[in-house]
């Protein structure tokens, strides 16, 4: 379970939960954290301030990765969930995490007679 001391964002019941007022940074930290710990990351939003901001962080959290030989994706569903009472309808950001490696240099051909048009 990951817990912000700031309470923005915590992970609860396999869920790392992003508000409107969560640092994208932070959050992708978090993520990158997880991810090479070998943890699965779920993510949950609610309203569009909350999905922005984990989107940012999921871009971030790439960015941190990637130089690592790991990048993610994601997969975004409806989730209705139970806040105070009240029914709202959540976004749930699934991520999932792909080894890469380096690409082959392009090489370039030394004869340009030898390319085709």
């Amino acid at each position: 379970m990951q817990t912000c001391v700031c309470g923005k964002w915590e992970s609860h019941m396999d869920f790392l939960k992003v508000s409107s007022k969560s640092s994208p940074a932070s959050v992708a930290g978090a993520i990158a954290g997880m991810v090479k710990d070998g943890v699965p990351v779920n993510i949950q939003s609610v309203g569009a301030g909350a999905v922005n901001q984990a989107v940012k962080a999921i871009a971030i959290a790439r960015g941190f990765l990637i130089p690592t030989g790991v990048d993610i994706s994601c997969a975004p569903t409806f989730s209705d969930i139970e806040i105070n009472g009240q029914t709202r309808t959540a976004i749930r950001i699934a991520i999932y995490v792909h080894r890469i490696t380096p690409q082959a240099a392009m090489v370039e051909p030394t004869d340009p007679t030898s390319v085709v048009a």
